[in-house]
């Protein structure tokens, strides 16, 4: 019995011996040829072949968190040859193009290269291979997608978001019969949809957001029963009815955006229990909110945002969970500013009682202006700066996914809508800093800033009406210039002031020639019933992933609005830094008299006058009580 246990433990030594000693091959030289050459393709220049690619050694597995995986893995299957099966390059900064000599790699099932700075196009030889998973998120990459790409008919996720594709996506796309996750916003892609795309009945995850698509929403998307999530935006074209989807009750994430949706929300929206996400906003949306979406409760996020949608506000939804109703018809009436907010609803402008013309808006129209003023400055995301021409009032607040937040010193008010999608944290936070020093004018204006996921406006109230200098300071501080994966982020949104649009399209970097670099717009806006409004919206276009996921939408640093006509008498406006002279100069006089009557002896003599009864009353003290007697 011992020598029986013995051999069979000297054998398995042997065997671990064979694989991991004396510098054993585990991988095949083939497959150890084509990792040299994929490596030099991709530029990743630092694998160490003095150890096999299979035994985890030498830098060939760095796990270190999603977003940062090095990592090759193999499978050995219980025998003493190994094959690769996932390759993990995350955040290396590669800066290589795509090598054909995957295909050397028969076993090889995940690729996975996100976020690099690799170039170049997909190789058509990759429509020979049996790959499950293949992720190019954030690259340079371009160029049409493969036809043959049709042919990996084992393919369940796809992830080309964040590069340069363009061109028709191939009807060949139609053959990925086992596909679950398409991904690919952010890129240039144009046409229409192919109709083959309706035999992808196992789709769980599509987002076509921020490409060049035409057409409708297709009807053949109801085939996709299994569907999860669904990320539409920005179409243009003529307006659309609301999209077949009566069919996907798991849906968790529906997301139509911006799509020319005409006519009343379906009912059958309130039978999806699973929601947990629901984006509706800047459509056309028309009458009630379906009665049976009470069943909803239990949702995370309600969108309706920039809707035409009337009736009463359901009483359910003044107990739910970040609800943004604001921009739309709703018959109700407030009695003051609390009610722009009403728990974790927002219901701004929600109102068609319309606002009066004391200046205040919808929910606070029985709020009288106590005073009028003639300027408003705000440091956005910020701590108060003093600026040499004015005082920027601070602007901390973390915010909320559904939110309306009223300045305490000042006449400014704003309201947020929109959660940060993907980014993994329970609670988002509204607010940035810069990472690194900014080597401009007014730093600390452009060193923090506020962001927002959807839309975001900003209220003067109780303005003098007249016309304004509009100036929006901008710096993007959280993309870089370099050649990393970082510089590849692109922040594109819209700006209205007083309802029109004033930068379309807009991105911070481009406009000013590069990261932590100001750039300043000025408009002139009229006053007219003594509001202003400034309003920031992402329609989804740009990257939503870089340097991370959940960077996306506006950004603002800080916004000035001065006078643009003669003030009123008394009413004349000194700049911060006349005042500041004038209280130093009135110090110079105060120290110079004191100094004076001080040498005169004025002042010395109360002081001394002052001492001598202090001294009389301390004496007196000591000896009436008895202190230093014998």
């Amino acid at each position: 019995m011992f020598f029986g246990r013995f051999l069979f433990v000297s054998v398995v030594g042997l065997i671990c011996l064979g694989r991991f000693g004396y510098g054993a091959t585990l991988l095949p030289p083939d497959e150890v040829a084509a990792l040299k050459e994929i490596g030099r393709k991709l530029g990743k220049m630092d694998w160490d072949f003095s150890a096999d690619p299979c035994s985890g050694e030498s830098g060939w597995v760095v796990d270190t968190n999603n977003s940062n995986r090095t990592a090759v893995e193999c499978n050995c299957n219980n025998t003493a040859v190994c094959h690769v099966v996932n390759i993990y390059l995350n955040g290396q900064n590669l800066q290589g193009v795509l090598p054909p000599e995957l295909v050397r790699l028969p076993f090889l099932q995940i690729l996975d290269l996100s976020r690099n700075f690799l170039n170049g196009t997909i190789p058509p030889q990759w429509g020979t291979m049996q790959l499950v998973n293949v992720s190019l998120l954030g690259n340079r990459l371009s160029g049409p997608i493969p036809k043959e790409l049709g042919n990996i008919t084992t393919l369940r996720s796809l992830n080309l978001e964040a590069n340069r594709f363009s061109g028709s996506l191939p009807q060949e796309l139609g053959k990925l019969v086992n596909i679950e996750r398409i991904q690919i916003c952010s890129n240039e892609f144009t046409g229409e949809l192919p109709a083959t795309l309706a035999n992808l009945i196992n789709l769980k995850d599509f987002r076509i957001m921020d490409n060049r698509f035409t057409g409708k929403i297709p009807d053949f998307i109801q085939n996709w029963t299994q569907l999860e999530k669904l990320r539409i935006g920005d179409i243009n074209g003529p307006s659309l009815g609301f999209p077949p989807l009566s069919k996907m009750t798991g849906m968790r994430t529906l997301i139509l955006r911006n799509c020319n949706l005409s006519g009343a929300i379906p009912d059958y929206i309130g039978t999806m229990t699973k929601l947990k996400t629901l984006d509706l906003t800047f459509n056309k949306l028309t009458g009630n909110i379906p009665s049976n979406f009470g069943n909803l409760q239990k949702s995370d996020f309600m969108y309706f945002t920039s809707n035409l949608l009337t009736g009463p506000v359901p009483d359910w939804m003044h107990k739910g969970d970040n609800i943004d109703l604001s921009y739309n018809n709703f018959t109700w009436r407030s009695t003051g500013l609390s009610d722009c907010q009403q728990g974790n609803v927002n219901l701004f402008e929600s109102s068609s009682a319309g606002s009066t013309t004391s200046g205040v808006f919808h929910c606070s129209k029985n709020f009288p202006c106590q005073h009028f003023y003639y300027s408003l400055h705000i440091n956005c995301g910020g701590d108060e700066v003093i600026d040499r021409n004015a005082t920027y009032e601070k602007d901390d607040h973390i915010g909320a996914a559904s939110e309306f937040v009223l300045s305490i010193k000042n006449n400014w008010a704003f309201s947020s809508t929109g959660q940060f999608l993907d980014n993994g944290k329970d609670n988002d936070i509204y607010t940035t800093t810069a990472k690194s020093g900014l080597n401009i004018s007014n730093p600390e204006l452009y060193s923090t800033a506020r962001l927002s996921p959807l839309s975001l406006t900003y209220y003067g109230f109780c303005l003098l009406n007249g016309n304004y200098i509009v100036k929006l300071h901008f710096a993007e501080i959280i993309f870089t210039d370099d050649k990393t994966f970082s510089s590849l982020g692109k922040r594109i949104f819209d700006v209205y002031i007083q309802g029109k649009l004033v930068l379309k399209d807009f991105n911070i970097k481009d406009e000013a020639g590069g990261s932590n670099k100001a750039v300043v717009k000025s408009f002139t806006a009229n006053v007219s019933s003594n509001s202003l409004e400034i309003r920031f919206y992402w329609g989804g276009k740009g990257t939503t992933s870089i340097p991370e996921r959940g960077n996306y939408g506006p950004l603002i640093s800080a916004i000035s609005v001065d006078p643009d006509f003669p003030l009123p008498k008394g009413k004349k406006k000194i700049h911060i830094g006349i005042i500041a002279g004038i209280v130093a100069l009135l110090l110079c006089i105060v120290f110079l008299i004191l100094g004076i009557l001080w040498r005169k002896g004025c002042l010395r003599s109360e002081v001394t006058r002052d001492q001598n009864e202090t001294e009389i009353s301390v004496l007196r003290y000591k000896v009436f009580s008895g202190e230093n007697a014998a």
